[in-house]
């Protein structure tokens, strides 16, 4: 017998009638593509759950894969490439590495940090960005010494002096410092933490923030005691820094004050002509 009523209504995703289906595209190389932020690039590297876009101007920027996308205007959905390509390698600074790239001769400029924790931080992160860049990073053991430092580097043009200091907020010595250094040869640039401790994201230690430390007590042992660190002598406060600095994957890392100044400095030491 035959059935006047036809089949089941309710059977099968009903839901599904009308609904527009959003198309997957492989994320091939050369793939164009748009963000609703208007970043306009094509696909340069993929990796597992991120795809890398490089725009016009060169600049490449990383997103998930999946929604978010648009090609020519319509949404898609990116996904792997059956064949992906290999993903770019990056430099700890989020830098495209370039591959066998050989450490260029050391520029004329230079960049100065206060001291041995700050270059530590600094060739952690963008130690082969600088290689490749030819610039040297020299310690200062302390802002005081800059004037002297910079006497006798003597900055000039193709000579020029980056400089990174602790600590540099209105009406600070540090500030009173770097006002005296400045110069068209001469870039002072500094971050607010008391010390390039607190660059680090205070998550990657498992803390919601760091310990605030009394004026009176010395901020780096007054740190190791809030923790529960070992602080009685300069080996312990050592160990300290190194256990945070075995914390620092890469850029993400570390705070955006501290970023944003360092790629400023090598920027200014790397100018064209310099």
């Amino acid at each position: 017998m035959t059935d006047p009523y036809g089949g089941d209504v309710l059977a099968g995703d009903w839901r599904a009638a009308g609904r527009r289906v959003v198309p997957e595209v492989p994320a091939d190389r050369g793939l164009v593509v748009e963000r609703p932020d208007g970043f306009v690039g094509a696909v340069v590297g993929v990796a597992k759950q991120t795809v890398d876009l490089e725009d016009r101007h060169g600049k490449v920027r990383a997103f998930p894969l999946g929604a978010g996308f648009l090609v020519d205007g319509e949404d898609v959905i990116l996904v792997v490439p059956r064949s992906a390509p290999a993903p770019t390698a990056r430099t700890a600074s989020g830098s495209r590495a370039a591959p066998q790239e050989r450490a260029r001769v050391a520029r004329g400029s230079r960049i100065y940090v206060e001291g041995r924790h700050d270059a530590e931080l600094i060739e952690k992160v963008w130690g082969a960005d600088l290689r490749v860049e030819g610039v040297v990073v020299e310690l200062l053991d302390g802002a005081d010494n800059l004037a002297a430092a910079l006497a006798e580097f003597q900055p000039s043009t193709g000579r020029r002096a980056g400089v990174l200091l602790d600590h540099l907020v209105a009406g600070s010595k540090e500030s009173r410092i770097a006002a005296a250094a400045r110069s068209d040869h001469v870039l002072v640039v500094g971050h607010p933490f008391v010390d390039v401790w607190q660059a680090v994201k205070p998550a990657r230690l498992g803390l919601a923030a760091w310990p605030v430390i009394p004026r009176d007590v010395e901020w780096k042992h007054g740190i190791c005691a809030a923790l529960g660190w070992p602080h009685d002598d300069p080996a312990d406060v050592a160990a300290a820094w190194q256990r945070i600095l075995g914390t620092v994957r890469g850029y993400g890392d570390l705070e955006p004050a501290l970023l944003g100044r360092v790629e400023e400095l090598i920027d200014f030491v790397t100018a064209p002509g310099e």
